[in-house]
């Protein structure tokens, strides 16, 4: 079937229960507990009632546990990509040595590979973490793109509540002072373009986290289900809005979902200071399913390795090199 919408991508990052807990700086992650057992089964039968084809970002210690082997293997199995999301999910990659970068993602890679069959092509950093060293990591290592940048100036803000919620100490608030970048990310491209890297040729493609033209918020799907506590009709409205002003900008979106998307309070109790999570699961997954009507009115919705060959073939795509802040490594366009 043909169809003349823009190609837009949809991706998921499977950020696990173990993990929120880390960055949040609560006690017992280090045993991993995890929902992957309840919110994947979930997730693959949403998307297969729409006919969705997405990238799900996995974390390679969960792909390196057996616990959540049968969960992993039946994301590839439906058919869905598989990207890197690092290994130790840490907000803090940005302030790895370049070689804890590459047995990061190298680790990741095997564990991925081993549990799913699926060699990883592209990479989201934990917290929209990205550096130089990162990027020469994955030009190095045959990566076809990066999908780790928001640019938005809002990040600051979410910092602030989300340390609002926390214990953390102040060396622990250090090492997340760029958790969900800065304001300068908000300078940063919305289209998709490739970055250019010395000593590298420029295979390495960018697909950012897109946000509204022109305001530069965001609108992936945990912030829409945000705004739906205070007006279902005006969140919805809201996305429209940003789909629009994509459609008349011509870019093609990438849209980002959570696994908090999809559970509730009810699913569970320990992550219940993360905003919407009064909601019940059940409600989360109308609404997104909702949201993702909208996105498809719009555009063609694939996995993140085919909007990626999709922008590789323009002939006027976008050339960037890297600059980045000497202390802290982060890239401004």
């Amino acid at each position: 079937m043909t169809t003349n919408k823009p190609v837009a991508s949809l991706s998921l990052d499977l950020d696990n229960q173990w993990s929120y807990m880390k960055t949040h700086g609560d006690s017992g992650w280090e045993t991993f507990p995890s929902y992957l057992d309840i919110v994947v089964p979930r997730v693959l039968n949403f998307l297969q009632e729409r006919g969705l084809k997405i990238t799900f970002f996995v974390v390679g210690q969960d792909a390196s546990l057996q616990k959540n082997f049968k969960a992993i293997r039946s994301i590839a199995d439906a058919g869905h990509e598989i990207g890197n999301h690092s290994f130790n999910h840490e907000p803090w990659l940005h302030l790895y040595s370049e070689q804890q970068i590459e047995d990061e993602l190298a680790k990741a890679e095997g564990y991925i590979e081993q549990a799913t069959g699926q060699k990883t092509i592209g990479f989201r950093g934990p917290g929209y973490s990205l550096s130089l060293s990162v990027l020469h990591v994955l030009a190095r290592r045959g990566y076809s793109y990066d999908a780790s940048t928001l640019p938005t100036f809002l990040g600051p803000l979410a910092r602030a509540y989300y340390f609002m919620t926390t214990k953390l100490s102040p060396e622990e608030k250090e090492t997340r002072k760029r958790l969900f970048g800065g304001v300068r990310d908000g300078l940063r491209p919305i289209r998709p373009y490739r970055w250019q890297l010395e000593g590298f040729t420029d295979q390495l493609i960018e697909i950012p986290v897109t946000t509204m033209p022109l305001f530069r918020v965001p609108f992936h799907v945990s912030y829409i289900l945000y705004l739906s506590h205070f007006s279902p009709f005006l969140a919805k409205l809201y996305f429209r809005m940003a789909m629009k002003l994509c459609q008349l900008s011509r870019i093609s979106p990438s849209l980002l979902l959570h696994p908090l998307d999809f559970l509730g309070g009810d699913d569970v109790k320990e992550l219940s200071f993360f905003p919407a999570m009064d909601l019940p699961g059940e409600k989360k997954v109308k609404f997104v399913g909702e949201i993702l009507d909208i996105y498809s009115k719009y555009f063609t919705i694939v996995p993140i390795k085919e909007h990626a060959r999709a922008i590789a073939k323009e002939k006027n795509i976008m050339r960037f090199e890297p600059r980045f802040q000497s202390a802290e490594n982060i890239p401004a366009s």
